[in-house]
Formats: C-alpha cells, structure tokens, sequence
C-alpha cells in the first residue's frame, strides 16, 4: 500500500469531519467501542498539536484513506503497550472515561501518533478470505483446473494461505476441515456453487509487505483490528502463525508494474491465472485503476479456454455505499457481482445467478506450496 499523506479522491482538504462520520459507520457495525474512541478524539484533537495539524491539512479523500482508523490504530497500537496507563486500562475494560485516557494519550504521545497515521492502515483481515474462496469456486464451477493466484496489495499475504483455512460458506463446507482457523460468515441468499478448488501458486506484492516473523509487524495487524472485537484478532493471530509455517510469497513492488510483469510471463496450459485484491483499489489514482482495467483486458483477450484468466475483487463501490464481490472470467470477459459484502468479510449476501445445490457439501482445496527460498 502506498505510504504518503495524500491519497487520490475527491480534491478536499482537511479531515478532521471524519471522525464523527467514521464513528457512525462504527457503531452502525456494532463497534460501540471503537466510535466513542473515535468521537472522544473528535472532542479532544487539539491536545496533539501535530497530529492535528496533519488532519487539518489532509489533502485528498479521507475516507478512502481511512484517516479515522489509522489514528484508532495508533491508539490501540499504544494501549497494546500499556502506555499511557490510564488508555490501557480504558482498553481493557477497567474504566470508561474515554475522554480522560484518550486526552492523555494525545497530550502524551502525538509524535508516535502523527507518524503511525503518516502509513496506511493494514488490516489483512482474513475474513475476506471466504469472499474470494466463495468466487474461486464459482470460477471453478466454470473450468475445473488449478488456480494460480495473483493477489494485489497484499499486506502479510495471509490470504495467499487461503486454502490452508477451513470455511463454512452457508450449507457448504470447503477448505482443510483439519484446519486450526475456520472462516464462518453470516451467510445470506443462496449457497455457493459446489466446485473442487486447487491452489497451484499463490504469490502478491504489496508497496510495503509485512512480515508475520517480524514481531513489530505482528503488532502493527493486531493493533488494527477493533479492540471490541476479539474474534477478529483471533483468526488474525492464527492466520500469521499459519505465515509464520508457511511464509507466503510477497514481493516488494508497485502493483501496476509487477501486475504488467506477471501477465507476461507463460501461463501454464491447463491452470486458470486468477487475479485477486480486496480493498486495493481505494488506494489507486484513476489512471492506475485504467492501467489495471487495460492489461486485464489486454491479458483476456489472450485467454483461452485451456488458459483461461479470472479476475476477483472485493471493493468498495464507487460511492462507498457498499462492498460488491466481482467475478470477471476470460475468455468472454463477463462481470458478475456475486455478493455484497461487509467490509470486513462478517457477512455475505449472495447473488450469483449460479443454482447451487442445497444440501451441505465439502469441497478440499489443495494447499499452496510454501514460498520459494528467494521470496521477498
């Protein structure tokens, strides 16, 4: 993800509105917590002359850049410390004086604040992985073959493990039921398609991966995910030790570029290229998003039917207004929005027009291989 104040979007200035509008989202998500963390904020900004100072000059969308939950990182990130004591124990339940612990936190560490939120937030959260588990399988539906993965904006990669987790996605069960993490979203509308999915490869990049072996980066994931939803940072804590056994392959790069490099290399006859990210593209200019469009359709119209080409992306709508779960299948180039989605994968609406069969079903997929030794 990119690591810059601005991020391309409407052309405002300034965020300090999005707070109490990120605070609303929250608590219409069931974070009661996490938005009178964000509205104490709101209330007590001036007490971090810097951090301020940057909110009140950020240029770009604030939404899109998710201004509001980089600052609730660094705040949990602090609590995570213990420091101040008052935040920490405001964290764990002991207290509920919000503006108190939040004022000291301000007033004590703006500097740690104004550079944590100089970086994208970095949830990688894993409950995404039953969307695009969800899009695998009906692209397989389609062309039973293996799937090479291709994820853009990775993080830590833990979702290039994906095969190596356990779902239930409505009345089917796929993945490894053997599987230490099992992925449950609230399952709406009819089941998925019962389709076998083979993971062959699975490599990403991201501007600035994480790595689940470095113990600052452990923290960093940990501390983005919301302090009142404990389940979140428990599959986060089993999905980077599944990274830690199996480190998945991300490299250092632009998206753009390494994705151009990676439709040109041969495609093995018989394997689908699957082209893979969830929420990516809020971080692109409008001409990364047209160069993107452009070599998936370049690289489609290539596709043929023993190299077929997919793409699937879980992504906000151009107005924010909801999460869509796209399937693009080449040849032919069809887009289907298969789902609406909670954006962080708790719940999944589905609307594929696919019959899927109503009785439970397990469907093994088979696990990546581990990262080559010269991974990055």
């Amino acid at each position: 993800m990119p690591v810059a104040i601005a991020v391309n979007g409407p052309a405002t200035i300034g965020a300090r509105g999005e707070f109490l509008r990120q605070a609303g989202n929250c608590r219409s998500m069931g974070s009661f917590f996490v938005a009178a963390v964000l509205e104490a904020v709101d209330r007590q900004l001036e007490l971090a002359p810097s951090s301020a100072a940057m909110i009140g000059a950020w240029q770009g969308d604030p939404a899109a850049a998710g201004v509001a939950m980089r600052f609730n990182g660094a705040l949990h990130a602090l609590a995570r410390g213990g420091a101040p004591r008052s935040l920490a124990e405001l964290y764990r339940g002991e207290h509920d004086d919000f503006d108190g612990a939040i004022a000291a936190a301000l007033s004590q560490q703006d500097q740690f604040i104004a550079d944590w939120i100089r970086h994208p937030t970095q949830t990688n959260e894993v409950a995404r992985a039953a969307a695009i588990m969800a899009a695998l399988m009906s692209a397989g539906q389609r062309r039973p073959m293996p799937f090479d993965l291709l994820e853009l904006g990775s993080s830590c990669g833990l979702n290039l493990n994906l095969a190596r987790y356990a779902y239930r996605l409505g009345a089917v069960a796929a993945g490894d039921p053997s599987s230490t993490l099992r992925i449950e979203p609230q399952w709406r509308g009819a089941n998925p398609p019962v389709a076998p999915v083979s993971i062959a490869t699975a490599r990403g990049v991201d501007l600035n991966p994480l790595s689940a072996s470095n113990p600052e980066h452990r923290q960093r994931l940990l501390s983005f995910a919301w302090a009142d939803q404990p389940e979140r940072s428990q599959r986060l804590e089993a999905a980077l030790q599944f990274a830690v056994a199996h480190p998945p392959r991300v490299d250092r790069g632009d998206a753009v570029a390494w994705l151009a490099q990676r439709l040109a290399e041969p495609q093995e006859a018989g394997h689908c290229r699957a082209v893979v990210h969830a929420m990516f593209e809020q971080y692109l200019n409008d001409g990364e998003r047209r160069d993107i469009a452009a070599m998936m359709a370049a690289a489609g119209a290539r596709a043929t039917a023993g190299r077929p080409l997919v793409r699937i992306s879980f992504e906000w709508t151009p107005d924010r207004s909801k999460v869509d779960l796209r399937l693009t299948c080449w040849p032919h180039g069809e887009p289907v929005v298969l789902a609406k989605c909670h954006p962080y994968g708790d719940w999944l609406e589905w609307r594929a027009p696919w019959a899927p069969q109503r009785t439970t079903k397990a469907v093994k997929l088979s696990k990546a291989p581990a990262a080559a030794p010269d991974a990055t």
